[in-house]
């Protein structure tokens, strides 16, 4: 048997944001959830320098938000992405961010991002 691929994840993580475009966006925050799929170098795994801390996902995530006022959760999704494929073994991250208030009519909108090591 060998190891086809390894996958780490941090599903529903959920944080408050100043986030939007429109008026009645600013000067508050809103509920996002985001989630984060990494797949991983395929090697063996002694302890958690061998592989993802999950806890930076929430960590990276609080940073972004800690900046300030983001427009737009593609912006939010990109820079986490671009963030979180840069750390140790991560071959490639899925980042989901989901503005679960943007519609009156619908459960979720939001965006998912997909980046890979060169």
């Amino acid at each position: 048997m060998s190891l086809i691929a390894r996958r780490v994840f941090v599903k529903g993580l959920r944080v408050e944001a100043a986030i939007g475009i429109y008026d009645h966006e600013h000067g508050r925050t809103q509920p996002l959830i985001i989630d984060a799929v990494f797949d991983l170098e395929r090697h063996e795994i002694h302890g958690l320098n061998d592989t993802l801390n999950y806890e930076l996902v929430g960590q990276i995530a609080r940073d972004f938000i800690a900046r300030g006022h983001i427009k737009l959760v593609e912006t939010l999704a990109e820079d986490m992405a671009r963030t979180l494929v840069a750390l140790p073994h991560v071959l490639r991250v899925e980042v989901s961010v989901i503005k679960p208030e943007a519609l009156s009519d619908a459960d979720q909108a939001g965006v998912c991002v997909v980046y890979e090591n060169d």
